[in-house]
């Protein structure tokens, strides 16, 4: 997957660290152990999906952790939202289209959504409308490394690494490795008077 460039920030000041390389590996590896835990024997083997960019590269090391503690190793895919989110056609800087890639098809599998960051939960509302396009999953299960809140839609995680309370002037960033950054989540705040993206 080629990693695509952040959005301009220029107006956000980063506030703080919410979790550091370690503490995004230590995260993980509960959320790896919490899903292996609480999804039955009879809804495996697990298909994890993420969430175009940063879902999906926490989706695959979720996978390889899940399959390092002994279990099966899940299926794994990514679906990209870009012509699914709701303000496509809203005056958005034209969309990056990724592919989907789900080689196996979805129908009466257990899917995990992997998300970096959970917020007003469009995203997932879009995600999960892709999925349907090309199935019917048994479940879908929500995982995501960081719930901010101030949600749109009645959508919650079943799986949260950490949970953060924010404001709307507030941002989450997921840095990972796969993009060439180090892997940190940091909390920043946009500039007074600035215009939200």
């Amino acid at each position: 997957m080629t990693p695509r460039p952040p959005p301009p920030d220029s107006d956000l000041t980063e506030r703080r660290e919410i979790l550091d390389e370690a503490g995004i590996a230590r995260t993980l590896r509960r959320l790896a152990l919490e899903i292996v835990e609480r999804v039955p024997q009879g809804e495996r083997p697990l298909y994890f999906v993420g969430i175009r960019t940063g879902g999906a590269y926490l989706a695959h090391r979720l996978v390889d952790l899940v399959a390092a503690a002994g279990e099966a190793r899940p299926l794994l895919g990514a679906v990209d939202i870009s012509l699914y989110r709701d303000d496509v056609f809203r005056g958005l800087p034209k969309p990056e289209i990724g592919p989907t890639d789900l080689p196996e098809p979805v129908d009466g599998k257990t899917i995990v959504l992997v998300d970096d960051v959970l917020f007003t939960g469009r995203t997932v509302r879009a995600a999960m409308d892709v999925l349907a396009d090309y199935g019917r999953p048994r479940a879908v299960k929500l995982a995501a490394l960081v719930d901010r809140g101030l949600r749109e839609l009645p959508i919650q995680p079943d799986f949260a690494g950490v949970t953060v309370q924010t404001t709307a002037r507030e941002s989450v960033r997921v840095m990972l490795s796969e993009r060439g950054e180090p892997d940190r989540v940091v909390l920043r705040e946009r500039a007074e008077g600035a215009r939200p993206t």
